[in-house]
């Protein structure tokens, strides 16, 4: 038996996302903190949930349940973990809440600030946790170029970032059901996976997100096929520097394995940041402008100073955001210190004006 503080999860929903972070919360590695029980499983339907927990979690025997507020009703269940489409996020948040339970829920977290403040005020009126399960933030790769950038400044000044993330969706084949095509489910690229790209522009312009006094300037633009918004660029100027980022996202181009997704330029050089995709990115580098003073703009990689940082995957990448939701619960915090309450609000208040600006409304806004 382990000897490590238990954790008691309860999973909404069955689709891939839950599946990759119920692998992770049962993933056995060295340097763990907590031990991970999957406790329950609720699904629209039994069997579904049954053979969810049968392939994913075959070493535990969490209880399965047809609804999703027995498994909120469950005395056993120390926190939620909800994968369901970022549409009924309000709803399945909410219902959580009322039932007294914690809560780390995937992203975009609801489909507008509005939505997201009335769930944290309603978490702080039931003082109960709830996170936004933004797993990239967790990532060590992310946190150490945020400090070599920031504490470092390993490229000077940054004055300027380019993020893209790019999957190839054939949204117009997709059923009427589909997350991709349904807008009351939230389809679109932005919420989807643009947070992503903004995520990493918001890190490399202002380091760790704890300011949210300063709002960028934005200028943005998206385009449409079936009422969905497919493609989405934006450009976020922050005043006090004059540090840009420009933020783009697409469900109408497939992204290559091992790309570079990432550009971030510094005085002093620059980062190329690279993985299977923006979200699960596995190294970066490092290149240092040549010493001297050359004549000419362009500097050959070979008389570059560059240095590769590696970041190989532990399990698929949400073991260390399940880790230190589990630490923040056993230690009563009622925010992640990863992802505060007031930068999920900053993030969506961002995208909310890019959706303004691109004539993006899900129904009832």
């Amino acid at each position: 038996m382990s000897d490590l503080p238990k954790v008691r999860w309860g999973i909404i929903a069955t689709g891939l996302i839950s599946s990759w972070f119920v692998e992770d919360l049962v993933f056995d590695w060295p340097e763990k903190k907590v031990e991970h029980v999957v406790q329950a499983i609720g699904s629209s339907n039994l069997e579904k949930g049954q053979a969810f927990a049968k392939k994913h979690c075959p070493k535990q025997s969490p209880s399965v349940y047809s609804s999703y507020e027995e498994v909120y009703r469950d005395a056993d269940v120390d926190i939620v973990y909800i994968g369901t489409p970022h549409g009924v996020h309000y709803r399945d948040c909410m219902a959580a809440i009322s039932a007294g339970k914690n809560i780390l829920c995937e992203k975009a977290f609801t489909l507008n600030a509005k939505q997201s403040q009335e769930v944290f005020n309603a978490a702080r009126e039931k003082n109960v946790y709830v996170a936004e399960a933004m797993w990239l933030r967790h990532r060590p790769l992310f946190t150490e170029l945020r400090r070599l950038l920031h504490e470092e400044k390993i490229i000077g000044d940054v004055f300027r970032v380019f993020a893209d993330f790019a999957l190839g969706i054939d949204v117009a084949t997709r059923p009427s059901t589909s997350r991709y095509r349904d807008l009351n489910l939230g389809a679109g690229s932005l919420l989807d996976i643009g947070v992503y790209s903004l995520t990493w522009t918001r890190m490399a312009l202002t380091g760790n997100g704890s300011d949210q006094s300063e709002k960028p300037r934005i200028v943005a633009a998206q385009s449409h096929e079936a009422g969905i918004e497919e493609t989405t660029s934006a450009i976020l100027q922050y005043p006090s520097t004059g540090r840009q980022g420009i933020v783009t996202s697409t469900t109408k181009a497939p992204g290559s394995p091992g790309q570079v997704f990432a550009v971030i330029h510094g005085t002093n050089g620059y980062v190329e940041v690279e993985g299977r995709m923006p979200s699960a990115p596995e190294s970066f580098t490092v290149w240092k402008r040549p010493q001297g003073n050359p004549d000419h703009a362009l500097f050959p990689r070979e008389q570059c100073q560059g240095k590769k940082y590696d970041f190989p995957p532990l399990g698929r990448g949400f073991v260390y955001e399940a880790e230190h939701t589990a630490l923040d619960i056993l230690e009563r915090r009622k925010e992640s210190r990863t992802m505060p309450w007031a930068e999920t609000i900053y993030m969506m208040e961002i995208m909310d004006e890019i959706r303004r600006q691109g004539n993006t409304v899900y129904p009832g806004e």
